[in-house]
């Protein structure tokens, strides 16, 4: 049997090479077991999409259900007269909308029949009185009301198009769709379900396709099954399909949908399709096209066959409307979406909401949208391409929500082998795969509770019970930059003009104040960072260390991004390790591992094309540990990047520490996006979902046991609340408050400048934690000494 899957891949191949006939492929087809089929099918499916099953939180808007084809099947189209108006009106549109946004619906689908105003005179008067040409023209208006009104994405149905009129609905289109339904045409002959359907002629709706692949329009496809086509036409319009995907990469679903006879048509005495039909042609379907196709399947089509669908092969249920009835199918109510997740769950899966875009398609929505709706999917998107689970934002000061994986109990629950294999290896301390990583970050449900608890254990295990912190204060020398990172509102430079507070450069003797100010509140640590300033160079940064140990002698100086430390090297004309040797000798004792971001170029091309790349900042760190630096490392993540480059990121640190053992803790760093250049222009995210932020400590803990013992979190950019959560997946220390912070004070965060020993120990109480006060490098420190000002004014190094 495994031969026959393999001779059948193989067949697939030289069918779409033209090389095999359709009827041997079918043949071989058929003889393969259902159930091997649909394993083999399933198997793909979770190569591709993992345990989600996706759906669009939706609206269906009927715009008109007027349309000049006749298909003998459908209900949606009616006669003028049984109908109160031939459109719907603005505010009726609206009010539909706004209901949809309310409901926490994303996506508005509109709904409507082909070119009415061809066949009914009622059609041509009503749009003439809303003072539209078409019905295109009038759907074009509004889904930009929809857009202009509300937070929803609209996705088009309007049937066939020409090349024209798809440009120009394009702007206002997050996707479209059309279903093929079938490849025959004696369907549309005399006696068939689309006679008298001008539109259902297949080759105009492939036309169609076709015209929105060179416009690199989305679409939404696929097949009506049991109207009357035989196997070898579903074969054979699968594979055209594939013809046209393969050419342009536009089809971002494929729908399996399957006839329901409905009262009323033509076609009401008519058998619907055996269920194993419809499993058939979605195994099919998913051995056409491959793992990484979306393929769905209604799920108020076959109500009590829904764990078997997903054993098929499918990964989407389409759009689920809380609000409005299927139009298309009124006699098939939509199922509750907490029943839909209970047999999700039961067939081992887990619901996932995503947007009008499938979420391949909504990562790089630059390429498959308008510009102005990629910036709307952007910010409706997290890091995987799905809809944002919540609305917290890092920085903004918002609590968490009561998310269920935040407020139910964290027990044992049965989760998928591979998940506890890789939990039982990191457990063991051995280093992940990309892969591994990947399905660590897609974590939801059961299997998010396991990631998270295996995280926690660790950290108590290699930390013990003590929330760890450092007195120090921040000293940001200068925000006067010459380089432009998009996400970066502390610089000032000639493109920052307009991001908030004023310029300044610190000169030595405020610095030394600032250090003597720190020291006399309780300070056993200074973090000393900048901007590269025009005037800067490496005696620049000489002279900062000087003045500090001059104006206290016994104080820990943490200071000086790898950027500035290549920036002052490559001043001076001298190697890293020596310029890091006079850092040393002049009385530098650490390194932040800020200017990190993402290691990964791919993304620092588009953040930071001008900084120093994956490699040079690497260089930088392992060189300062060389001679006996010690430093921290960082991720800043929330904005372009993929989890595909957290697990790079990761997986990099981890080589580094192995080789050299020099990094003392991992700090997450969630994008704050509100003031950021590259947010305000719509090129990046909203920053991290809360899941993603608190996942991003937990992974951190597992990727880098047992080589990075200390993993931190910012409360300043968790907030306070965000980082208790953090402290109970995986992260053991605060960092600290923030004495005059700045850098994410610019980026719009509102979370304070300083958090002193009170607050510390009210947020361990909270979730039942000591705290322990520490050095740099992780020591005791006896006894903490505050001469002035509020008690242990505590800090931890912002990037």
């Amino acid at each position: 049997m495994h031969r026959s899957i393999a001779s059948l891949k193989a067949t697939l191949e030289a069918v779409r090479g033209g090389r095999t006939p359709l009827a041997e492929t079918l043949a071989l087809l058929n003889e393969i077991a259902l159930e091997r089929l649909m394993a083999e099918s399933e198997a793909m499916t979770l190569e591709g999409f993992g345990s989600a099953v996706t759906y669009s939180r939706k609206v269906f808007i009927p715009l008109t259900q007027l349309c000049r084809d006749v298909c003998h099947y459908c209900t949606f189209s009616k006669a003028p007269k049984r109908l109160a108006a031939p459109y719907l009106d603005p505010e009726q549109v609206l009010a539909i909308a706004r209901a949809g946004e309310a409901a926490g619906c994303h996506e508005a689908l509109f709904t409507l029949g082909d070119r009415p105003e061809l066949r009914y005179a009622v059609a041509r008067r009503a749009l003439d009185e809303l003072g539209a040409g078409s019905t295109l023209e009038y759907l074009e208006r509004m889904a930009s009301l929809v857009l202009g009104d509300t937070g929803l994405l609209p996705h088009l149905n309007p049937g066939v198009m020409s090349r024209e009129e798809l440009a120009r609905l394009r702007p206002v289109a997050a996707s479209m769709g059309i279903m093929l339904e079938t490849v025959s045409d004696r369907l549309s002959l005399r006696g068939g379900p689309h006679f008298g359907s001008p539109d259902k002629q297949p080759a105009r709706r492939l036309e169609t396709l076709r015209w929105a692949g060179e416009l690199k329009i989305p679409m939404t496809t696929g097949l009506l099954i049991g109207i009357g086509e035989t196997r070898l036409e579903r074969l054979e319009a699968l594979l055209t399909l594939r013809e046209l995907h393969d050419e342009f990469g536009h089809v971002q679903e494929l729908i399996i949908q399957n006839f329901k006879p409905k009262p009323g048509t033509k076609m009401a005495s008519a058998a619907e399709p055996p269920v194993v039909e419809h499993l058939w042609t979605i195994a099919v379907s998913r051995l056409v096209f491959g793992p990484s196709m979306s393929i769905q399947a209604p799920p108020n089509l076959q109500p009590d066959a829904l764990d078997r669908l997903i054993r098929a092969g499918i990964n989407d249920w389409g759009g689920v409307s809380p609000v409005t009835a299927d139009h298309v199918n009124p006699e098939a109510p939509w199922p509750h979406l907490a029943d839909l997740e209970r047999t999700t769950a039961r067939a081992g899966r887990r619901l996932a909401q995503r947007l009008a875009l499938s979420p391949m398609f909504a990562c790089v929505p630059e390429k498959w949208t308008d510009a102005a709706m990629a910036v709307r999917i952007r910010r409706q998107s997290d890091a995987r391409g799905f809809a944002r689970s919540d609305s917290w934002c890092a920085g903004a000061g918002t609590p968490p929500p009561q998310a269920e994986w935040l407020t139910r109990r964290r027990r044992r629950r049965a989760i998928p082998a591979g998940l506890a294999a890789i939990l039982a290896a990191a457990r063991r301390g051995e280093e992940p795969s990309e892969s591994a990583l990947l399905q660590l970050f897609a974590a939801e449900g059961a299997d998010l509770e396991a990631v998270l608890g295996t995280a926690n254990e660790l950290r108590a295990n290699i930390n013990g019970e003590p929330i760890t912190y450092v007195v120090n204060r921040n000293i940001n020398y200068t925000n006067i930059c010459l380089y432009r990172c998009g996400f970066c509102a502390f610089s000032k430079g000639r493109g920052h003009v307009h991001l908030r507070g004023p310029a300044y450069n610190l000169d030595f003797d405020e610095i030394a104040r600032r250090t003597l100010e720190a020291a006399a509140k309780g300070a056993t640590e200074v973090c000393l960072q900048g901007g590269i300033h025009p005037s800067f160079d490496g005696n620049t940064y000489l002279g900062i260390v000087a003045a500090v140990k001059e104006a206290v002698p016994d104080i820990h100086v943490h200071a000086f991004s790898p950027l500035e430390i290549r920036h002052g090297a490559e001043t001076l004309g001298l190697g890293l390790r020596e310029y890091l040797r006079r850092l040393a000798a002049a009385g530098l004792s650490t390194l932040p591992g800020t200017a990190a971001e993402i290691l990964d170029d791919e993304i620092r091309s588009i953040i930071c094309p001008d900084k120093l790349s994956t490699d040079e900042w690497l260089e930088v760190i392992e060189t300062a540990h060389e001679v006996g630096l010690r430093t921290t490392a960082t991720i800043m993540y929330g904005h372009v990047e993929r989890p595909i480059h957290w697990a790079r990121h990761l997986l990099r640190l981890r080589r580094v520490q192995k080789r050299t053992g020099g990094l003392t803790e991992f700090v997450p760093l969630p994008f704050v996006h509100m003031e950021a250049p590259l947010w305000r222009k719509g090129r990046a995210r909203s920053g991290p979902t809360l899941r993603e932020a608190v996942l991003m400590h937990a992974v951190a803990r597992l990727a880098l046991h047992p080589l990075v013992t200390n993993i931190q979190t910012s409360w300043v950019k968790m907030g306070p609340e965000g980082a208790a959560l953090c402290l109970n997946a995986g992260a053991n220390d605060l960092g600290g408050t923030l004495m005059n912070e700045s850098i994410t004070r610019a980026a719009g965060g509102v979370n304070g400048q300083e958090f002193d020993a009170a607050r510390i120990e009210t947020l361990a109480s909270h979730i039942g934690r000591p705290v322990r006060q520490r050095t740099t490098l992780y020591g005791t420190v006896a006894r903490t000494v505050v001469s002035q000002g509020p008690p242990g004014l505590i800090s931890a190094c912002s990037a």
